[in-house]
């Protein structure tokens, strides 16, 4: 096989590549920083809802840090392909809307990112955006006399406040539906705090199901280079074009 580009920018460190992940990943040789990826699910009959047998274990032997989408089926359905991993956290993605084809359930409006790493956390980068905070001024504080005993013993410490807040793990993001290229595409919205999160400025992102590139997209708005894999040439194509029109702002 090739390892030749489908598609590439090399001002700003991107590039596609078409075929199956599980033969291009190996042959790049890569070492990146994080995966964040959205596979298939194989939660239905659609031609391209498959799930490609190992890719959790093949992900591990390029990078200590991966964000994956899925629904919480797929995760304890596929849960011995991830054990190269140790989970983090999850996050939840909050949809404005969302699709149900059964009406004895609730209506489901969300979905599960859930944050793996391998080998030690220490060596694992993390860096959790934080967002401005517009209530009271709390000021400095002693913190820590207050925690319950099953927050275990921290010790107190005197905090004080700079006007931000960690990020909270439910993250609202509306969905693209007609406007997106791809059926299952996600927003830039849910896809900017995961990568900030796990990917250092400058580094790299990889993507094994690229689908329209929109990690692509949000890797190169975040300063980061990004490397996906898509195994259909209609939207590896749709990617390109994609990619191609955009402009950042200086």
């Amino acid at each position: 096989m090739t390892t030749l580009p489908y598609w590439e920018d090399p001002d700003t460190g991107l590039q596609l590549y078409l075929g199956d992940m599980r033969e291009v990943l190996p042959a790049l040789g890569l070492q990146a920083d994080c995966i964040v990826t959205d596979p298939p699910y194989a939660e239905t009959s659609l031609t391209w809802d498959r799930w490609p047998d190992g890719w959790p274990t093949l992900a591990a032997t390029v990078a200590n840090s991966m964000w994956c989408f899925g629904s919480m089926r797929m995760f304890f359905n596929r849960a011995p392909e991830f054990a190269a991993w140790k989970l983090s956290q999850d996050v939840v993605w909050q949809k404005q809307n969302g699709t149900s084809l059964a009406a004895d359930r609730f209506r489901r409006v969300h979905e599960y990112a859930l944050h793996w790493y391998a080998g030690a956390w220490r060596d694992v980068y993390h860096d959790t955006p934080r967002d401005q905070y517009h209530g009271r001024d709390e000021g400095s504080r002693l913190r820590g006399a207050s925690k319950g005993s099953h927050l275990g013993e921290a010790g107190n410490r005197v905090w004080s406040d700079n006007g931000t807040r960690l990020m909270k793990s439910i993250i609202p993001a509306s969905n693209l539906h007609r406007r997106s290229l791809h059926p299952t595409e996600k927003p830039l919205g849910i896809l900017d705090p995961l990568i900030r999160y796990a990917c250092p400025p400058g580094g790299l992102v990889v993507d094994p199901f690229a689908g329209s590139g929109s990690t692509l997209d949000a890797a190169r708005q975040t300063g980061r280079r990004a490397i996906g894999i898509e195994a259909r040439e209609d939207y590896c194509e749709a990617a390109a074009r994609r990619l191609s029109a955009l402009t950042l702002p200086a």
